[in-house]
């Protein structure tokens, strides 16, 4: 039974990566009668949807019982505001790089995005050494230097055919970089505080994203209205909203949920495996659905670094002592 949830799990990982950065890439680009959708919006529903399945499932846990669920939300949440508060910093983080996503997405092909954001690796583990003083292994070095060097080719600049680049006159690839290298670095700060919060308390994962989720609306309504405040006025919060938009929505709620599915039941060999298939299948679809991207000899060999240095990182040698000894 566990190992069918393990690759259960990983097949929802690649499935909820791969159609999220698609749906999200192509809900930016589509041309349509009338205002886009507002990105601050959607983060905002997102989190919101996030609260709505992180409190189903603490009800869940509770036997079914609003009066268990009432009172777990009280000990845990109203009961221990210092604790509450702790989340303020990586929520309001995870709600910046969640804007930055779609920034990207909207100014780089879904490809290009796929294997620049691997880049979230190189910048967790350099938070995880600094801020929980996690050592690096040999391999993990390995990976890291290799996984740099995969980005810079994969961003290396080439000769773009002119079809392709009035497609995308529309936008820049520079801000879309820009965006990509800020989500890692958010994503990796984020993500590394987390985690130590996290090991410090004995809250349930589902608990603590209940409040993440809390700040992260309360900060997304700030960004609605500094940013986007008009044209909400205007237009109303779902202006531009389709069926894509609201697939977009949903994935990027469930994002969290899925990666806390595949931290409890599979290893970092088979993550590894779901983030290069995620590549892949981006890549194809890129190619030959959206059509906004030319894939060259140097791309793939940066893609390739990419993947290999994926896997290097989690790779974790067998301690062969105990076999000398046989």
């Amino acid at each position: 039974m566990e190992f069918n949830l393990k690759y259960i799990s990983l097949g929802i990982l690649v499935f909820q990566t791969t159609s999220l950065v698609l749906t999200m890439r192509y809900s930016r680009t589509f041309k349509e009668e009338g205002p886009r959708y507002l990105a601050s919006t959607a983060v905002v529903i997102a989190e919101m949807m996030k609260i709505v399945a992180c409190l189903l499932l603490v009800y869940k846990d509770s036997s079914y019982s609003l009066k268990g669920l009432n009172r777990v939300l009280q000990d845990e949440i109203i009961n221990k505001p210092m604790e509450t508060l702790k989340l303020a910093i990586p929520s309001g983080i995870y709600t910046l790089q969640n804007n930055l996503l779609y920034v990207a997405l909207s100014n780089l092909d879904a490809a290009t995005y796929q294997v620049t954001y691997q880049l979230k690796v190189l910048t967790t583990a350099l938070f995880s050494v600094t801020m929980l003083g996690k050592n690096l292994g040999l391999y993990q070095w390995l990976s890291l230097l290799t996984l740099m060097a995969g980005v810079a080719l994969v961003q290396w600049p080439t000769d773009t055919p002119e079809d392709l680049k009035k497609e995308i006159s529309a936008g820049s690839q520079f801000i879309g970089l820009i965006a990509v290298l800020s989500a890692c670095f958010s994503s990796g700060f984020a993500g590394v505080y987390f985690e130590k919060i996290l090991k410090g308390t004995k809250q349930s994962v589902w608990i603590r994203n209940i409040q993440l989720g809390l700040f992260g609306s309360i900060f997304g309504m700030m960004g609605v209205f500094v940013y986007d405040g008009q044209r909400v006025a205007d237009h109303g919060v779902f202006q531009g909203y389709n069926k894509f938009t609201w697939i977009v929505v949903t994935l990027q709620a469930l994002g969290g949920l899925v990666i806390a599915a595949v931290i409890k039941y599979a290893d970092n060999i088979l993550k590894g495996f779901a983030t290069s298939l995620s590549i892949i299948l981006s890549t194809l679809i890129s190619f030959f659905w959206l059509q906004d991207f030319v894939p060259t000899s140097v791309f793939f060999f940066g893609t390739f670094l990419v993947i290999v240095a994926t896997f290097l990182y989690g790779y974790e040698p067998k301690d062969t002592t105990d076999l000398s000894r046989a």
